[in-house]
């Protein structure tokens, strides 16, 4: 019988929650945290409500905050390599290697795409996955085609969430079959839904009750027929 893999969230703090972990307890760890100073200024990407109804998150929180050293530090020390989101935001000596996320999304006012720095590699890779509200890539390896059910689009419950997809391809690209996966900034919960499916054993966090609450509802739907198999 195959083992299901351990998927295991944690609601607090991230800086304090990868204190808990010894020096390379992860073999990758991701992190996509915010990069500007919240909501309450940017709001949805200037607008005022989100046009997909999700829920501005910290609303009640002091912790949408740009992370400090201490943050990138316990990255360094508990991770033997990380892909780091939004890493052109900060001034932090990442290594040099980038994964480059096209959004396939040009005619839209949001980013083209989001950069991320890694330690896995030294060179650049480029990732194309449309996404732009209703608009989804098709699948992992046909992302510059839109998906033409959107019944089948991934569920939007975090105003900065990622696509599964995106996930799913960067484990399959880089990680090792027996590797641990870590996620510091959890939110929609979709690195842990690829990692899942893919059969990493995988440990994340958010500071929101409320995050970790959907995102689990998340989770267990997009699981459920894996899990009595």
């Amino acid at each position: 019988m195959t083992r299901r893999p351990i998927s295991e969230v944690f609601n607090e703090d991230n800086v304090a929650w990868m204190k808990r972990f010894p020096d390379g307890y992860f073999d990758l760890l991701m992190a996509d945290p915010p990069y500007f100073s919240g909501p309450e200024r940017r709001q949805y990407y200037g607008q005022k409500s989100s046009k997909l109804g999700v829920r501005k998150l910290y609303r009640e929180l002091e912790a949408w905050q740009k992370p400090g050293i201490e943050f990138f530090t316990e990255i360094n020390r508990v991770s033997r390599y990380y892909i780091f989101w939004g890493a052109n935001y900060f001034h932090f000596p990442f290594h040099t290697g980038r994964i480059i996320w096209d959004k396939v999304n040009d005619s839209s006012d949001y980013s083209d795409c989001e950069i991320a720095a890694t330690n896995l590699f030294d060179h650049v890779r480029i990732f194309r996955y449309m996404w732009n509200g209703m608009l989804q890539g098709e699948s992992v390896s046909n992302g510059t085609k839109m998906q033409g059910n959107k019944k089948l689009n991934e569920k939007r419950i975090h105003q900065t969430q990622k696509p599964v997809a995106l996930y799913k391809w960067t484990l399959h690209k880089y990680a090792k079959e027996g590797w641990r996966i870590g996620d510091t900034n959890l939110g929609s919960q979709s690195s842990r839904i690829a990692a899942y499916k893919m059969g990493f054993d995988f440990y994340g966090v958010d500071i929101d009750p409320y995050c970790i609450e959907q995102g689990n509802k998340r989770f267990k739907q997009e699981t459920a027929q894996l899990s009595i198999l």
